[in-house]
């Protein structure tokens, strides 16, 4: 399976009077975001289905993709939120699905969520712990080779590591 983690795009900044969940893409950051889901079309990505967190900037830029047609399908989980952890969304997402044979080693799925906890998940997917020296910027993607078998904390293999500014 192909895991692709992508942060959100340029969200409002902090302020007293909008809760963090619900912070809204800027239009420069729907802007960019735009643009990037164009040069992944470009490059020829398709996800079999596009995972969101459920804050509204998260939701947004999934919407995004789906509508540059990245994406078959648009599900929200609350494993991407602050609170996610990536043992209970391997446990939740991959191991059930492996066994039921929705998803093979061919799926590509799209993580959009936030910082750090993307860049946490990839660490401890690829070297077992995290080690807080990836850093996933705005808009940016990650690409992870999860194996077919066994254990994949530790085992998986990153394959794309993209900031924004190269894909615009």
């Amino acid at each position: 399976m192909y895991l692709y983690l992508i942060r959100h795009g340029i969200a409002e900044e902090h302020q007293s009077d909008i809760k963090d969940e619900e912070r809204s893409l800027t239009t420069e950051g729907r802007k960019k975001t735009e643009k990037i889901a164009q040069r992944l079309i470009q490059l020829k990505f398709k996800f079999d289905l596009i995972l969101t967190s459920p804050l509204v900037r998260a939701k947004q830029t999934a919407e995004i993709l789906m509508q540059a047609g990245l994406g078959s399908q648009l599900e929200t989980s609350l494993h991407l939120s602050w609170e996610g952890n990536v043992h209970s969304w391997i446990q939740e997402w991959l191991e059930p699905r492996r066994h039921d044979q929705k998803y093979d080693q061919q799926t590509h799925l799209a993580l959009v969520g936030h910082e750090p906890c993307l860049s946490s998940w990839a660490e401890i997917l690829i070297w077992g712990e995290a080690k807080e020296k990836l850093i996933l910027k705005k808009a940016g993607m990650i690409g992870i080779e999860v194996p077919d078998n066994g254990s994949i904390v530790g085992r998986s293999q990153m394959f794309w590591l993209t900031p924004p500014k190269y894909l615009l």
